[in-house]
């Protein structure tokens, strides 16, 4: 099993990036983190972090048939990005999205989601631990679907 793991834009700022909302972890440690665990799991995973919109879209699209399954931190992207929402629909893999702030109880503006309708849950506010437990569901939910 096979997991794509994909980090939306700033997040390669992680851990000087208002360390008071997003925490001090870096993307390498979130990273490092979801090796551990999916090691755990017996799986594998694939993480890639872009600023760009188009190159998380090209990311979706090339999963199809190469990954199970899909996490997602659209961070601001999550707010706007309907080619995002298209590209996730179109490949019709299960997906979560994560956030590693609690997008509700932020500005106004963050509190809809293009992409959530189009996933299989979405988990927010638990920092780092969104991540592994988005891997955790997403593992659940695979293996739960292949019996």
């Amino acid at each position: 099993m096979k997991i794509l793991v994909l980090h939306g834009p700033n997040l390669n700022l992680l851990g000087t990036r208002e360390p008071g909302i997003y925490g001090s972890a870096t993307l390498a440690d979130i990273d490092g983190e979801l090796e551990k665990l999916a090691a755990e799991l017996g799986v594998a995973i694939d993480s890639f972090q872009s600023n760009s919109e188009g190159a998380l879209v090209d990311a979706i699209q090339n999963a199809m048939g190469k990954v199970n399954g899909i996490i997602i931190n659209p961070a601001a992207y999550t707010h706007t990005s309907v080619a995002i929402r298209d590209a996730l629909t179109a490949v019709s893999l299960p997906a979560v999205e994560v956030h590693l702030s609690n997008i509700h109880t932020r500005e106004s503006f963050r509190h809809t989601s293009f992409t959530s309708p189009v996933t299989v849950g979405q988990i927010i506010g638990f920092g780092p631990d969104s991540y592994l437990l988005g891997l955790r569901a997403l593992v659940g939910i695979l293996r739960r679907r292949a019996q």
